[in-house]
C-alpha cells in the first residue's frame, strides 16, 4: 500500500470518524485513501474552517480532531487558527501536504518550512520522513494532542511520501490516561477551596472533589461577563487548585488571589479517583450565588419597535437552549460577550483565551457533526459572520442544521469601544460596517435566512428559523453597546 493509504487506515483505526479538509496538490493521495479506509471527509471553504471545526470537535468529544489541508498557501491558511486551539488546550492534529522531499531547496511547488511556521503554536510540530513510519508519526501526533495538557499537534507529510509504497503494518494505538497524583490535602482541608479549570469539565471535577469548580475560558478572565462576580469569589479563596488552568493573564499572574492564598497544581486526569471529601455547603452557595450575579437593571431590558438591546435578543435566543444536550457557541467581540454573561446551555464551545473572532460557524457545523440530535445555537456578531461566511454553504451540503443568530450593529463594535473609551467620540472612525442583509446571504447559500430590524419581530424569526429543518441565519439589528461589566 502506499504511504497515503498507511495514514488514512491508521486514522480510521484510532476512531477517527470525520477528517476536516480542503482539497490541494499535496494531500489528493489522502482523499484517495479514505475511500477504502472509510473516512468521512467534511470539505470546507477556507483552510481556518477545518482547524476550527477540529477545535471544536477536540473540545467537545474529548478525542482530536483530524484537520487536513494541502502545502504551502493551503497550510499557511490553517496555521492562524491554531492559536485559538492552543490556548484553549484543545486537542487536535493538523495534517499538512507538503513538498517533495527530494524537491527541497531546489524551489519545489508551494515549498515552505511548515513545521517551523507552525511550531509555536503547537505542542509539537514535524514532517514525516518515510512512508514505512508514516503510521507511527499518526500515532505520535494523536498520543502528543491528548496527553498531559491537551493541545494542537502539527504533522507535515510530503506528498512523496505520501505516494511510496510500504509493506508497514497499522501501527498500535492505545488510549493513555495519565496516572500523575498530587496530594490534595490542602485543599479539601481549606475553608474556602476552589479549582479552576480551562475548560467545562467543573461537574466532574465538583463530583470527584465537592470542591466548587469553575471553568474560566473566556480572554477576559476574571472580568468574564458569564462568571458574574468571580473576581470577589478568587480574593476570598484560600486554597485553589489549578487543574489543566494557567496562571497566566486571565489570573493577573496570581494576583487575582488573597496574598496567603495557597495555589496547588494538577491535571485533571490526577483527580480522577480523588475520594469525595470536601464538604462546604455555605461556601459553595455563596460561590454559585456570585457566579450567577447579573445587574437587576437587565431584567427592565425588553424588545421594542427597534434595534434590539443584546440582553432582549439572547432572551429571546434562550428558550432554544432549555432541551438537554443543547450547545451554545458563542463568538469574541462585544456581541458575545452579551451571549456569553446571558445564556446558559448544557454544552458550549466558545472562542477562548486567545481572545480570536471568526470560529462561531465551523464550531456549529462541528458541534452538529459530533451530536446529531442536539440542538446547536451560534451567536457572532455582524463582523465575525464575514469571516467564515461561506461556511454556511459547507453546513448546507452536509446538512447540519444548526442556528445562527447574528447581533448586528453595523460596526466593528469592540474596537469602536476602545476608541470611544481611549480617544473621545471625536476620533471614532474607521470600524464602520453596513446593515447588510446576513439572512439574505445565508439564503443565497441555501440555508433558511432572515433579517429582523424590529425587535418585536425577533420571536417569530426565531421559531421559523428553529423550525426549518436545514441551517438557518437570524441576523438582528442590535443596539451598539459596549459588553457588559458588573
Amino acid at each position: 500500500m502506499r504511504g497515503a493509504d498507511l495514514l488514512a487506515r491508521t486514522l480510521a483505526a484510532a476512531g477517527t470518524r470525520y477528517v476536516f479538509t480542503l482539497s490541494g496538490n499535496h494531500v489528493m493521495p489522502v482523499f484517495d485513501a479514505a475511500l477504502e479506509a472509510k473516512l468521512s471527509l467534511i470539505h470546507v471553504r477556507h483552510e481556518a474552517a477545518a482547524v476550527h471545526m477540529a477545535d471544536a470537535w477536540g473540545r467537545l468529544t474529548g478525542e482530536p480532531g483530524i484537520a487536513l489541508v494541502t502545502g504551502g498557501p493551503g497550510h499557511a491558511n490553517a496555521v492562524g487558527a491554531l492559536y485559538t486551539a492552543r490556548m484553549a488546550d484543545s486537542p487536535l492534529v493538523l495534517i499538512s501536504g507538503h513538498a517533495p522531499l527530494d524537491e527541497l531547496g531546489k524551489g519545489a511547488f508551494q515549498e515552505m518550512r511548515q513545521a517551523d511556521v507552525a511550531a509555536p503554536l503547537c505542542k509539537a510540530s514535524w514532517t514525516a520522513r518515510s512512508a514505512q513510519t508514516l503510521g507511527e508519526d499518526v500515532v505520535k501526533a494523536l498520543r502528543i494532542a491528548r496527553e498531559g495538557q491537551p493541545g494542537p499537534v502539527h504533522l507535515s507529510v510530503p506528498n512523496d511520501v505520501l505516494d511510496a509504497r510500504t509493506d508497514a503494518g497499522l501501527p498500535e494505538f492505545r488510549r493513555e490516561e495519565t496516572q500523575e497524583q498530587q496530594d490534595l490535602e490542602a485543599l479539601v482541608r481549606a475553608e474556602r477551596p476552589l479549582i479552576l479549570t480551562g475548560r467545562l469539565q467543573q461537574p466532574q471535577l465538583e463530583e470527584a472533589t465537592g470542591v466548587p469548580a469553575i471553568a474560566m475560558e473566556s480572554p477576559r478572565g476574571v472580568n468574564d461577563p458569564s462568571l458574574g462576580r468571580l473576581a470577589a469569589v478568587l480574593k476570598r479563596a484560600d486554597a485553589v487548585l489549578l487543574a489543566g488552568k494557567r496562571l497566566d493573564f486571565t489570573l493577573k499572574f496570581g494576583r487575582a488571589f488573597a496574598p496567603d492564598c495557597r495555589i496547588l497544581r494538577a491535571p485533571v486526569g490526577a483527580l480522577a479517583n480523588v475520594c469525595r471529601r470536601y464538604v462546604g455547603g455555605e461556601w459553595a452557595a455563596e460561590v454559585a450565588a456570585s457566579l450567577a450575579y447579573r445587574p437587576p437593571e437587565w431584567d427592565a431590558i425588553r424588545a421594542g419597535d427597534g434595534a434590539l438591546h443584546p440582553v432582549a435578543l439572547c432572551r429571546a435566543v434562550q428558550p432554544l437552549l432549555e432541551p438537554s444536550g443543547a450547545i451554545l457557541v458563542a463568538d469574541g467581540g462585544e456581541f458575545g460577550q452579551w451571549a456569553q454573561a446571558c445564556l446558559r446551555a448544557p454544552r458550549r464551545v466558545i472562542n477562548g483565551p486567545a481572545g480570536s473572532i471568526g470560529s462561531a460557524l465551523p464550531f456549529a457545523a462541528a458541534a452538529k457533526l459530533a451530536f446529531p440530535e442536539a440542538p446547536v445555537v451560534a451567536l457572532l456578531g455582524d463582523g465575525t459572520f464575514g469571516f467564515h461566511l461561506s461556511e454556511v454553504d459547507t453546513a448546507v451540503r452536509y446538512r447540519l442544521g444548526y442556528l445562527a443568530v447574528v447581533g448586528n450593529d453595523a460596526c466593528w463594535n469592540a474596537e469602536y469601544q476602545i476608541q470611544l473609551r481611549a480617544y473621545g467620540s471625536a476620533r471614532a472612525h474607521g470600524l464602520e460596517l453596513l446593515p447588510t442583509r446576513y439572512g439574505a446571504a445565508a439564503a443565497a447559500l441555501g440555508a433558511h435566512g432572515e433579517d429582523v430590524t424590529r425587535g418585536t419581530d425577533v420571536a417569530a424569526a426565531l421559531h421559523r428559523a428553529h423550525g426549518a429543518g436545514r441551517v438557518a441565519c437570524v441576523n438582528a439589528l442590535i443596539e451598539r453597546v459596549a459588553a457588559p461589566t458588573y
